[in-house]
């Protein structure tokens, strides 16, 4: 994790070099933040990603005046998303806002993303949820996916793109490529008949699994292991599209632990 905020813009611009590089979206298709104390660096508004240097990058506060930011250049359009973010979950050290072909095709046709495959604990939950529409860069999507998230760490914005978390920037980048690979295999599973889903105990028995020994999914994103376990709260439910509940539990190892 960076320790100062010159780091931290540094491994922001990286991030958004991979996020270009793998064409999630265009050379600007997306916006990165990362917490450093009590306030965040975010990618800046209109800025391409091959041309993005660390000085372009925003600062905005945690604890300030709502909205008010630092930096030659405004924010990206979406602050509200990753500011939001932040401020609701302490345990989120970086949002990553991007639309990676197949995860935002589900997020066209309103589908949430279930536990049809076993990469799904990587996410804590057992669901990743889609949001319904509104217009981008609005106070509502911002709600909305404050509130698809919950506990977990991705969600998808309903005819947009999707959105992923982590303790580090390392692990929601992680995230925001395993995101990509799980929704391209879930459309594919779509194409050929209806997905078999797997039983919530059961995602939470490989949750459990993948905190305690190593596999290869954890290989591919092992900045996910050393992320902190908080207490869990209310069960997410395991159906429908574009359907957001209340609060969505994060899944972490052993049940009841989040």
């Amino acid at each position: 994790m960076a320790t100062t905020e010159k780091a931290l813009r540094e491994q922001v611009v990286a991030a958004a070099a991979r996020i270009a590089g793998a064409g999630f979206g265009g050379a600007a298709g997306g916006d990165i933040s990362a917490r450093g104390g009590d306030s965040i660096v975010i990618t800046p508004s209109g800025a391409a990603y091959p041309s993005l240097r660390p000085t372009m990058l925003a600062t905005m506060s945690l604890a300030g005046e709502y909205g008010a930011w630092k930096g030659p250049t405004k924010p990206a359009s979406e602050w509200r998303i990753h500011l939001d973010i932040a401020r609701a979950r302490p345990d989120v050290g970086a949002v990553v806002r991007f639309q990676p072909p197949y995860a935002t095709a589900l997020a066209m046709a309103h589908k949430s993303i279930p536990a049809a495959h076993s990469m799904i604990a990587l996410f804590g939950a057992a669901e990743i949820a889609c949001t319904k529409y509104a217009p981008i860069g609005t106070r509502e999507l911002a709600d909305l996916a404050v509130e698809a998230l919950g506990e977990g760490h991705a969600a998808l914005l309903g005819n947009y793109g999707a959105v992923t978390t982590g303790g580090t920037l390392e692990a929601a980048l992680a995230r925001a490529f395993e995101l990509e690979t799980l929704a391209r295999l879930y459309a594919i599973a779509l194409s050929i008949g209806r997905p078999r889903v797997l039983a919530e105990e059961e995602v939470f028995r490989i949750a459990d699994r993948l905190k305690t020994a190593g596999s290869d999914i954890e290989a591919r994103v092992e900045a996910l292991a050393a992320e902190p376990a908080s207490p869990a709260k209310a069960k997410p439910k395991i159906k429908g599209a574009a359907r957001v509940p209340a609060k969505r539990k994060r899944i972490a190892g052993k049940r009841g632990k989040a």
